[in-house]
């Protein structure tokens, strides 16, 4: 007789009290978030429940799937792994792949199996998706750039080979340190076949005058869960460049806590969302400025059709000695279909007295007149609309600046356009 797999956090669980004696790292560690799991459960997933962090997103659908251990890929490649940078590190399935990476050299290269540790900037006590992560991790990257180096352009792909009626899951855990003027460009690609659950957290610590670029291109499979979370901590005169691409996956959260601790530090996280059909992304992020002449910026430009829902939480925190601190977030949507769905909450805490602070939000549709002048010049429709769709998403892709990764990305843009105007 087949027992049922366990769904939901209870499938979690059970999964941790089964693999408990085989995972790396401290023990004790693990049992407080598997203590905080029990009691944060899966947000939305219980009825009446609600946390306001997940107030416009529920997984309920992702409570609802037996999730198990991913099989062994041995026989798996990296075909289908887009070729961004020499320099890469592979993870199928969460597990660290050495025979289909190439590390790059002059920089710290390591994996979370061979040297655990779970940071300090993380909070599982409050966050249930880090909660789990640090239960369940197996594996991840660990990099570090010493004082001084330019560690050059470091590409992560993370593919998974999940077969078809097995749900799998997999939660790696990912560090990295730049030095004092440290430079590097990260480059992370998500993709893969089948229903699963990725749901990595990176910690990224940016020495005195260090300088990270950092792109996220995620394009999981239609049935998967893509739940990532990002700490970065900045000292002075750091920055953190961020942009992260949506396109794939049935459900994905991306929350990002950056703090900026030393004076002069810049953060920037900007995203754009392209979703069809009954896709859901979240982009949700917490800045938190604590040393004065520090500027932030987030904008988020999504675009929506079918019945797809986008959100963006944007929340700027200002402590009382971050002075002349400038932080500004947007959020744009281009609605394509009366059923799609934008949600957006802009919040400003703000202790400081001497600050610029803003934020907007702008909903819309195609523009008519913009159209019209289009087709009367004899350009086809679906030619306009596509063109007005580049032109709205142009100002985000343009935060990419390593040219290669921008044009593979506007290729990507492009061939999403295809596939939902045929």
């Amino acid at each position: 007789m087949t027992m049922p797999v366990p769904i939901g956090a209870a499938g979690f669980l059970a999964r941790y009290d089964g693999l408990r004696g085989r995972l790396p790292g401290d023990a004790a560690v693990r049992d407080a978030a598997a203590e905080a799991f029990r009691a944060l459960g899966l947000p939305g997933a219980a009825p009446g429940r609600r946390e306001e962090a997940w107030k416009y997103t529920s997984l309920r659908p992702l409570a609802d799937a037996p999730f198990q251990e991913p099989l062994s890929a041995a026989d798996a490649g990296a075909a289908g792994l887009p070729q961004l940078a020499p320099a890469r590190l592979v993870f199928l399935d969460g597990r660290y792949r050495p025979e289909l990476s190439a590390p790059p050299r002059g920089i710290a290269v390591g994996s979370f199996a061979a040297e655990p540790g779970f940071g300090s900037l993380a909070r599982p006590d409050r966050d249930p998706l880090v909660a789990l992560n640090t239960m369940l991790a197996g594996d991840g990257a660990r990099i570090d750039v010493p004082d001084g180096v330019d560690g050059g352009v470091l590409h992560i792909a993370s593919l998974a080979t999940a077969a078809a009626g097995r749900a799998t899951a997999f939660h790696p855990r990912h560090s990295l340190r730049l030095g004092a003027g440290a430079r590097l460009v990260l480059l992370e690609t998500a993709g893969g076949d089948g229903r699963y659950l990725h749901n990595p957290v990176t910690e990224i610590v940016l020495g005195a005058g260090a300088r990270l670029s950092h792109v996220r291109w995620q394009d999981d499979a239609a049935e998967a869960f893509h739940l990532a979370t990002i700490y970065a901590e900045l000292a002075e005169r750091a920055a953190y460049e961020g942009f992260t691409l949506n396109l794939g996956a049935r459900v994905t959260r991306t929350e990002f806590h950056a703090r900026l601790a030393g004076p002069e530090a810049h953060a920037a996280m900007h995203a754009a969302q392209m979703l069809a059909g009954s896709q859901h992304a979240d982009v949700t992020s917490v800045v938190r400025h604590d040393a004065p002449h520090g500027t932030s910026r987030q904008a988020v430009k999504s675009v929506l059709t079918g019945r797809a829902r986008g959100v963006f939480q944007g929340r700027i925190e200002v402590a009382r000695a971050a002075q002349k601190t400038d932080g500004y977030q947007m959020s744009q949507a281009l609605l394509l279909s009366d059923q799609a769905e934008i949600d957006t909450k802009p919040e400003l805490e703000i202790f400081a007295d001497d600050v610029k602070c803003s934020h907007g939000a702008t909903v819309g549709a195609l523009d008519p007149e913009q159209m019209f002048y289009l087709r009367s010049r004899g350009v086809p429709e679906a030619e306009a609309r596509s063109m007005l769709v580049h032109a709205f998403l142009a100002e985000a892709l343009d935060a990419v600046a390593h040219e290669p990764t921008r044009a593979a990305l506007d290729v990507a843009v492009s061939q999403w356009w295809d596939r939902v105007a045929a």
